[in-house]
């Protein structure tokens, strides 16, 4: 299992947004990729996001490369992965920014 591809689900460890899952939407480098929530479904906003910054979990949705965020709502729906997806993760306090 590929750890950082489009369209794996992670769990974002750091910042404000820390516990919230989202997913890869498009890989800029080795070091950076942009993930989305949906901010509507889990309240991550499309951002550039440093991969240490992301657990990867073991779901996946099936999306296109940059596919936009109605785009990916759809593919989480599809998948019935919607209840998962709005599922906080209990992280470190020490973690959130």
């Amino acid at each position: 299992m590929p750890a950082v591809e489009i369209g794996r689900i992670c769990v974002k460890t750091y910042g404000r947004e820390a516990g919230r899952k989202c997913v890869i939407v498009d890989i800029i480098d080795e070091n950076f990729v942009v993930v989305t929530g949906p901010k509507k479904l889990t309240g991550v906003r499309r951002r550039r996001v440093n991969v240490g910054h992301i657990e990867p979990v073991d779901a996946k949705v099936n999306i296109e490369k940059g596919a936009s965020d109605e785009e990916v709502e759809k593919a989480i729906e599809s998948s019935g992965l919607t209840s998962f997806m709005r599922e906080k993760v209990k992280i470190n306090p020490s973690q959130v920014i």
